[in-house]
């Protein structure tokens, strides 16, 4: 049965789509499927970001270091960024343009600098290595990319067919941007050109054949995506409100996840424009120096990988410092283990872990758990996000399993990604006939609506939020000329939640210890992906094969420790 929350919460959310109301919903058709859409939602990320710094142009907006921006002053910073891409670089509406950089005000600027010049905002993994990073350039086939020195230096050698543009960090917008800065009204004349069935947004996806998909939404998706957020957050704030909670407080927000990926750039940093959020960078995550960014700019909301709250909740140092403005603990881009949940309850006793369960390809909207019913089911990703999800456990043919049942999880949206770059069979290949898509994930919903995952049928592992595609991983050992057959999997590990493993076997008469193909794996792909040499095994045998004469992963991964036990 329904909890009391889940009754509350719903009548909240069909009070807020009724006519005349902030949600309110009209039907649109995409391909034939009528879905749900917010009447109100503005046509274009362009348009959403000049009304909502408009209307909250006197707020802090970004705190970087030293370096404090309004609302106001962040509009006016992109219009110069934009008014150089277009002036000085030739970006016109439609083409794509790289950003590879770390998370800085810098990165933000240019974000948004991209979307006021028409350009679509192509979110290039800034923890690639220089040939993945080319590969994802070439890919969405981009003519300028805003790069800072680090990444810069890694595509130095490498074919990466578009004009670099460096920017830099820790200084004002017109310094780590000068190279794109300039006077000019390209801001304002695209919002008259910029239409919602325009390229908004590319993000980069691991799949299972290894190589990065470049998944490409328009405007009205990734907006779609945001009021979506937006709408949960108005309902939350409403049940507070309704609890006795003081909600007056301008929302604050500590960024500590990469903005390139869908978590950082749609519910954290996106979302933040519509509720006047302000947003404190920090540039590499450390438990200790989040609590003290936490506790100075009384910090209210926190998102992570479920390792970073967790390391939160029982770091040493905690009691230190303040944190009771924080009052939601939100996980995403990985399971949390339940221990965790209850953990963190009991370290922040005013505030709740919540847990969402979005993908790449759908703008981050999917599911969600909140507050009690959370610590009751913390097993769970929540129910469907209303009013905008359609979620549904589905057969291979697209037909819909009974409750309880396990199949893969599908999710329909106007928030939904239009494709995958230059890719229509794998475009093709995601979506039912009835425009759901398939995330490769394996779950059942219970009697409650809730959503449980049990396992994926993509063959991807999730280290600390990166995917990490095993065939990948597989395909850089297999080019070391010593090995013979080798294969890839996860590992449940307790500080990244899982880890890539491999078990390799070498060619007759040759040698090659898990240290050397450790370093030579180094060279190859990016460090993320690179197993610990304690999850490296030397086979001594011929690895188990299926029928179809693959090596069988499963027997191999369930052989795994004993493996490693023995040395």
């Amino acid at each position: 049965m329904p909890t009391q929350l889940d009754t509350t919460l719903s009548q909240i959310v069909d009070a807020l789509v009724q006519p005349g109301q902030p949600f309110e919903t009209v039907p649109f058709e995409r391909d034939g499927v009528t879905m749900p859409a917010f009447k109100g939602a503005p046509p274009t990320l362009a348009h959403f970001m000049a009304h909502f710094c408009n209307e909250h142009k006197d707020l802090t907006f970004l705190v970087d270091g030293d370096l404090r921006l309004t609302f106001g002053e962040c509009w006016v910073a992109a219009s110069h960024v934009a008014a150089g891409l277009a002036q000085n670089h030739g970006v016109n509406k439609g083409d794509r343009v790289g950003l590879a950089a770390r998370n800085s005000t810098s990165w933000i600027i240019a974000h948004m600098g991209i979307i006021l010049a028409g350009g679509c905002a192509t979110l290039l993994n800034g923890f690639w290595s220089g040939d993945e990073l080319a590969y994802g350039i070439r890919l969405a086939e981009c003519d300028v990319v805003l790069a800072d020195a680090g990444r810069a230096k890694r595509l130095e050698g490498t074919d990466h067919s578009a004009n670099l543009v460096i920017i830099d960090h820790d200084c004002a917008p017109e310094q780590g941007l000068a190279n794109c800065w300039a006077e000019g009204d390209t801001a304002m004349a695209m919002l008259g050109q910029l239409g919602p069935d325009d390229i908004a947004t590319i993000l980069y996806t691991s799949g299972s054949t290894g190589n990065s998909k470049a998944a490409w939404s328009d405007h009205r998706g990734v907006v779609h995506g945001i009021m979506s957020y937006v709408a949960q957050s108005a309902m939350a704030k409403v049940y507070m409100e309704g609890k006795g909670e003081d909600m007056s407080a301008q929302p604050c927000a500590l960024i500590a996840v990469p903005l390139f990926h869908v978590t950082g750039e749609v519910p954290l940093l996106l979302q933040s424009f519509a509720i006047a959020r302000k947003l404190v960078m920090m540039p590499k995550w450390d438990a200790r120096e989040a609590m003290r960014l936490m506790d100075k700019e009384k910090v209210t909301y926190f998102v992570g990988v479920p390792l970073m709250s967790y390391e939160i909740a029982t770091h040493p140092d905690r009691e230190k410092f303040d944190l009771t403005a924080c009052k939601s603990f939100a996980a995403g881009g990985a399971p949390r283990p339940t221990e965790h949940v209850t953990k963190i309850k009991e370290a922040f006793p005013g505030g709740f872990p919540l847990l969402g369960y979005g993908l790449t390809e759908t703008n981050a909207v999917g599911c969600g758990n909140f507050n009690e019913n959370y610590l009751a089911k913390p097993g769970s990703t929540g129910t469907a996000s209303l009013p905008m999800v359609d979620l549904a456990i589905l057969d291979n043919d697209g037909n819909p399993r009974a409750q309880g049942e396990v199949d893969e999880v599908c999710i329909r949206s106007v928030a939904n990604f239009r494709g995958y770059w230059k890719n229509d069979e794998a475009t093709q290949e995601a979506f039912t006939k009835d425009g759901y898509f398939r995330t490769g994930d394996l779950g059942y919903l219970d009697e409650d609506g809730y959503l449980f995952i049990v396992d994926r049928k993509k063959d991807i592992i999730i280290r600390g939020g990166e995917n990490i595609a095993c065939t990948e991983v597989e395909e850089a050992i297999y080019s070391h000329d010593a090995v013979a057959e080798c294969t890839v999997f996860g590992q449940d590990e307790e500080r990244f939640g899982e880890v890539p493993a491999t078990v390799y076997l070498v060619q007759e008469g040759q040698s090659l210890s898990p240290a050397e193909l450790r370093e030579f794996l180094l060279t190859k792909i990016a460090p993320f992906k690179v197993p610990t040499e304690d999850y490296i095994i030397e086979a001594k045998e011929t690895l188990p094969r299926l029928g179809t004469q693959k090596v069988d992963k499963r027997t191999v991964k369930a052989a795994f420790a004993d493996m490693k036990a023995k040395g």
